[in-house]
């Protein structure tokens, strides 16, 4: 007999998760999603007797109550609330049967931590999208219809597989506290290169503490100002965390600007900002328990001794406590260097992400090449224990399972890749030219900029007109001049996912045509959907609704279809994300009210108004290109640069 609950009272973000939740999709911009605290989820499901990922909810603050139609084993762990069972007290961590018709009423915190979790015998059934149960709300898919819960939502329960109910043992319930300590590795970009060696000391003494303003894509922390080792961050942004994009590791201390944000679940995979340290994979659990106002201190430990996160028990805190006090690794984040025509730097993104950069921190797409290769070949290989590959401008982030390939074992594989990978400047890839409507200056970004103002900063800079802050950046003589030069742009897909669901960072082939800005410091709390921008020497679409730093040029239409498994116009039959690495972006422009009407179309299965043509890219020819146009390149660059310097200074004088 099917088991259904129906939800009489929704709680505080509600949502379905299972574990890990959505893997393999990192490169496109798709998280994992998933229990923000895997370790409480985890713990219930084993209570029960189910797979420890079985789907469950997640609940924040204050619980739901949940009716029903059949008797039900229950298990709720995660933050202390007050548990019921038809009026009745209840204990956490313990399964407890609710009977036929019975409520299970879950209430509000009674003491540390943020988020409750209910895990039913069974598990939830519900529908998987690209291979999971969990929910994310902002791309509106998984779980429960892609949203929290609400009052009168059905669910399923699943079916009941033979396995042992048991309480939890005490000493393998998670230590809450409104004092934490998380332990970190060193990297991907530490001292002495990006901060000082006084900014590190600081991050490891400073008691942050957790801003009001968090959620599962990211907590925001209060802290100190860095001083910083650098004055900018060169082609890729004027602030000093600027960096050519690369991919995140979950629980990276994201420094966005001058605001640290440690990533979570929900967080982008691929962005241009520093991230000095990472939370170890077994103390990640601890971001989805931290509440505003609480402390955090920041300890660095050595990445071969960080417990496992298969363990749920004592071994996972006396792996951490056994190396708390010992320091970390000593290296900056840099694993091994490597010299040669194109240099390699291998840096430690947490014990379970290899970062390999290419060259020196500089926009090529012959490194950009380099990375395709590098991937390709891996891709190729797939050793047990890779999970994930992700590239950037100039780099290629390898995530494993340090239980099954240890990072020092990756670390020679990836030095035998590299010997056979040779000479990667002939690269030719398919190429396609996508041709997307472009509404100049759209209303919504105009909206978006106004928000900012009234709800962040009104002061800065690029405000109240992020183009003509472009065009003072870039020492152009009229808005119009600005236009001409994004118009004018085949701009080439290096990554996907800047900011989530298929989102391209792009540049223009032709460097004559890269406008260079800074990025948002503080970032934006929201940004309207398939917003453009530019950050540094790239541009941007962005996937959906959801924070972002890159300044404002207009609007387009879809890049991630919200239809999937549906066909929509353009878009490749079960592949929700429109673009391919390497196509070549460019912009024909459109009225708003005609980008709507575009929009609209694509939402129904139609054409959106994008039209691709298939084609190829050889760097061989491109090089000659520059080659032949390098007068006129270096003389934009220069006109380009005392505009970049005059604006820093413009910056400095005024304290932005």
């Amino acid at each position: 007999m099917t088991t259904k609950i129906t939800v009489e009272r929704p709680g505080m973000l509600t949502t379905v998760q299972d574990y890990p939740g959505r893997t393999g999709y990192w490169q496109v911009g798709v998280p994992p999603s998933g229990p923000m605290d895997d370790l409480s989820f985890r713990l219930g499901n084993v209570a029960l007797g189910n797979p420890e990922g079985a789907p469950g909810l997640e609940t924040t603050m204050a619980g739901p109550a949940l009716r029903f139609t059949e008797a039900t084993e229950v298990c709720v762990t995660g933050a202390p609330v007050t548990v019921r069972v038809d009026g009745t007290p209840v204990p956490q961590w313990r399964p407890v049967i609710v009977p036929e018709g019975g409520l299970l009423d879950v209430g509000a915190l009674t003491g540390p931590g943020l988020r409750a979790y209910i895990l039913v015998r069974g598990g939830l059934d519900v529908p998987e999208f690209l291979g999971s149960a969990s929910t994310f709300t902002l791309g509106t898919f998984g779980g429960h219809e892609g949203r929290t819960l609400r009052d009168g939502d059905v669910l399923v329960v699943g079916d009941v597989t033979e396995g042992h109910c048991a309480a939890v043992p005490s000493e393998h319930v998670p230590a809450l506290s409104s004092h934490w300590e998380i332990a970190v590795t060193e990297g991907p970009h530490g001292a002495p290169e990006f901060f000082t060696r006084d900014d590190i000391d600081a991050l490891y003494a400073t008691e942050y503490e957790v801003h009001f303003n968090s959620d599962r894509t990211g907590v925001r922390l209060i802290g100190p100002k860095p001083q910083w080792a650098r004055a900018d961050g060169g082609e890729a942004g004027l602030h000093p965390s600027n960096i050519h994009d690369n991919a995140y590791s979950i629980g990276a201390l994201d420094f966005t600007g001058d605001t640290p944000i440690l990533l979570g679940p929900d967080g982008p995979s691929l962005g241009g900002f520093v991230c000095p340290v990472t939370v170890v994979a077994a103390d990640r659990w601890k971001l989805g328990q931290l509440a505003p106002g609480n402390t955090i201190r920041f300890v660095p430990v050595r990445s071969e001794h960080a417990a496992s996160r298969r363990d749920l028990g004592v071994a996972r805190r006396a792996g951490l406590s056994l190396v708390s006090s010992g320091g970390g690794d000593g290296d900056d984040g840099v694993l091994a260097r490597r010299d040669g025509n194109t240099a390699v730097t291998y840096r430690r993104s947490g014990d379970d992400n290899v970062l390999v950069e290419y060259g020196d921190m500089t926009l090529d797409l012959a490194l950009r090449a380099r990375v395709h290769a590098l991937h390709q070949r891996l891709e190729g290989e797939r050793p047990s224990g890779l999970l994930e590959l992700t590239p950037g401008i100039r780099s290629l982030q390898v995530k494993v399972d340090p239980d099954v390939l240890p990072v020092p074992k990756l670390l020679g594989l990836l030095a035998e890749a590299e010997e056979a990978i040779g000479d990667s400047d002939e690269l030719e890839v398919p190429s396609r030219q996508v041709r997307l409507p472009l509404s100049w200056d759209d209303p919504a970004t105009r909206e978006a900029i106004q928000r900012y103002m009234h709800g962040v900063r009104a002061d800065a800079p690029w405000c109240p007109w992020n183009i003509e802050f472009i065009r003072r950046m870039n020492g152009l003589d009229t808005v119009a001049d600005v236009f001409d030069t994004v118009f004018a742009a085949d701009y080439m897909v290096l990554g996907l996912g800047d900011v989530y669901l298929g989102a391209p960072v792009a540049t223009p082939l032709d460097p004559r045509h890269r406008l260079v800005t800074t990025k948002y410091n503080p970032a934006r709390t929201w940004t309207p959907e398939n917003a453009v921008g530019i950050g540094g020497a790239y541009l941007c679409i962005y996937g959906m609704e959801g924070p972002g730093g890159y300044q404002f040029v207009g609007r387009t239409t879809q890049v991630w279809n919200h239809r999937h498994p549906q066909p929509a116009g353009a878009f490749e039959n079960g592949t929700p994300w429109l673009l391919r690495f390497f196509d070549r972006i460019s912009w024909y422009p459109v009225d708003p009210e005609e980008l709507l009407d575009l929009r609209a179309d694509l939402a129904a299965g139609r054409g959106g108004g994008v039209d691709i043509t298939d084609g190829t890219f050889s760097l061989a020819q491109h090089r000659e290109f520059l080659s032949e146009n390098t007068e006129s390149i270096e003389s934009f660059q220069a006109v380009q640069s005392v505009a970049f310097a005059q604006e820093r200074a413009r910056w400095e004088a005024g304290g932005a």
